[in-house]
């Protein structure tokens, strides 16, 4: 599965680009061909609105961008700020025993890999890490993204509440300890809310 993720910086009124999306953005996007799902996350101290979709292939996903592109012009304008979008492939997603909704939390973690080692750290996440994540209290979801060419990826696991975000963000800094050590470079992470979704 492969994935669209846009993000709004030095957003000026969060609340309307989250009735954007639940209102315009994904009643369009369900005529899209291949449309798997979206989730929108918003860190309001930061300004920061991103809304993550999903695609069955990469030509359908690349084929919906010249047909929503007046919806990202009205985006942007009902958001305010800078409109960013990047492209991934969907490696690993995993559901908890009760779905991620409007409301829980997410933490999204950047990072690089040498593409020629993509597999081997996915490898290494799905063996070491995945394991401790799924037996956190409060876990909700976690999804694995990847762009192969450049090594770029961002983790994104999402949790019940913000006490238990924060408990897997302590938790998760001694992971990062020895990823690091085999090369991966990790970006500062984006704590967000969950404020729209069409996932299930």
């Amino acid at each position: 599965m492969h994935c669209r993720v846009v993000t709004f910086t030095g957003a000026t009124d969060i609340d309307a680009g989250a009735g954007f999306v639940r209102e315009k953005v994904i009643p369009s996007l369900r005529d899209q061909k291949g449309y798997r799902g979206l989730s929108a996350s918003a860190d309001r101290s930061h300004g920061v609105l991103g809304v993550f979709t999903m695609w069955d292939t990469e030509a359908e996903r690349d084929a919906s961008w010249d047909a929503l592109a007046r919806l990202r012009r009205e985006g942007l304008d009902t958001v305010g700020g800078a409109m960013s979008v990047e492209n991934y492939e969907l490696m690993l997603q995993v559901i908890g025993d009760i779905e991620p909704s409007p409301g829980s939390c997410l933490m999204m973690l950047p990072f690089s890999v040498a593409p020629a080692r993509v597999d081997e750290h996915l490898a290494s996440f799905r063996s070491q890490d995945l394991p401790e994540l799924r037996a956190a209290p409060g876990f909700r979801a976690v999804r694995f993204l990847m762009n192969r060419e450049t090594g770029s990826g961002i983790t994104g696991t999402s949790w019940s509440d913000e006490s238990a975000m924060a408990t897997a963000a302590a938790t998760a800094e001694s992971r990062r300890a020895g990823a690091a050590a085999s090369g991966v470079v990790f970006g500062e992470p984006s704590y967000r809310k969950i404020v729209a979704g069409d996932i299930g």
